[in-house]
């Protein structure tokens, strides 16, 4: 029976991860462990790790790795010293990251260093900032690569990465974007306890290469909803470098009755609210991989998700002034977009457990050579 590790720092890659570990937990010939750490165990942030209880998934480890500095060198110091030690105790025969999160880079350097194979879901896209060299590490440091579309395993192929080790599954988001499983919006209005008729979703992340800026950004950001008269629902930002300086802002959105703020909210009923929101606003990259399939606008603020694909007609680009944000939300109040056609109807969990069903995906070395093109 093989080992699989999954390793999840905060609540996005755990709503990506979340159906594979699903389809990992009903094979017979696989066990599964849950190493949770970041995000979820922090209280502010809703303390997520109990949703992936609620998921019923079993073999979760906790670990907390925040420092009182808060810094992404300190954060993967000591992520690498817990995974690292979780990994003795469970042994696993793959370690399972994704994207591009120090956690994942964590979780990569420990499994290279110690001859375990590392899978590594949603590597060769472009991210933006600082994630756009830790999410290219964790491809060098992994041995076998999930990647969502032909474009991205490209990208991995030039980047001198085996093409067989490269196995195209698609996007798990996307699968939870069309389930015909997702809740109503009335239940997740009543969960939530949101009374708006008509609504916007606010995620705006810190950007940790423009540190400097970030308080002014955040004033000129909340000083806009502020001013505009759009029901918002306000999702937290993760917990980067600079989170703080956006909390501190956002307590002049409470006890404003336009204004409902969530630490956190479930993946399926974050999804169902963005399918039902008039726009979304900020610079997370929901705006840019999940949105345009929903049809949903997009106000993206800034450059953080710079370089990133961007092909669609459902994003407003603007710069971090209140007069470009004003204008942002005028033109997605009055965007008719379609949404953006899916490629593939493809299921990632189903594609995700064949190939590791796979013996092919077994016999790939773990001594790692670069191809040339």
């Amino acid at each position: 029976m093989k080992k699989i590790a999954f390793l999840s720092g905060t609540r996005a890659d755990f709503g990506k991860l979340k159906s594979l570990i699903q389809a990992v937990q009903k094979a017979a010939e696989f066990e599964y462990g849950i190493f949770a750490t970041g995000m979820h165990l922090l209280g502010k942030y809703g303390m997520t790790v109990i949703e992936i209880e609620k998921a019923g998934f079993t073999n979760i480890h906790r670990f907390e790795n925040h420092t009182s500095e808060t810094t992404m060198d300190l954060t993967l110091a000591k992520t690498i010293e817990g995974f690292s030690a979780y990994v003795k105790e469970f042994q696993p025969d793959l370690i399972v990251v994704h994207g591009d999160r120090v956690e994942a880079l964590a979780g990569a350097i420990v499994g290279s260093l110690n001859n375990i194979l590392v899978g590594h879901i949603e590597g060769g896209e472009l991210s933006g900032t600082v994630d756009e060299l830790i999410r290219h590490s964790v491809s060098k440091l992994s041995h076998i690569h999930f990647v969502s579309n032909k474009t991205a395993a490209k990208r991995l192929v030039q980047m001198g990465e085996l093409e067989s080790s490269i196995f195209t599954i698609g996007s798990a988001d996307l699968d939870v974007l069309f389930s015909s499983q997702l809740p109503s919006l009335e239940t997740v209005k009543a969960y939530y306890d949101i009374s708006f008729d008509e609504y916007a979703v606010v995620l705006y992340h810190p950007v940790t290469t423009d540190f400097s800026n970030t308080k002014s950004y955040a004033a000129h950001f909340v000083a806009t909803l502020l001013q505009d008269d759009t029901n918002y629902i306000v999702i937290y930002p993760n917990n980067d470098l600079g989170s703080n300086e956006i909390l501190a802002e956002y307590e002049k959105l409470k006890n404003n009755p336009r204004f409902r703020i969530f630490p956190s909210l479930r993946f399926e009923y974050f999804i169902t609210l963005l399918k039902n929101a008039k726009f979304l606003i900020g610079n997370s990259s929901a705006g840019i991989h999940e949105a345009p399939y929903l049809g949903i606008p997009t106000v993206n603020i800034g450059r953080r998700q710079e370089n990133r694909d961007l092909h669609t007609n459902t994003i407003v680009h603007v710069a971090n002034t209140v007069a470009a944000i004003l204008e942002g939300i005028d033109s997605a109040k009055n965007m008719q977009a379609s949404p953006k056609k899916r490629k593939s109807l493809q299921n990632a969990a189903a594609l995700f457990l064949q190939n590791l069903s796979s013996q092919k995906l077994w016999e790939i070395d773990h001594q790692k050579q670069f191809r040339d093109l």
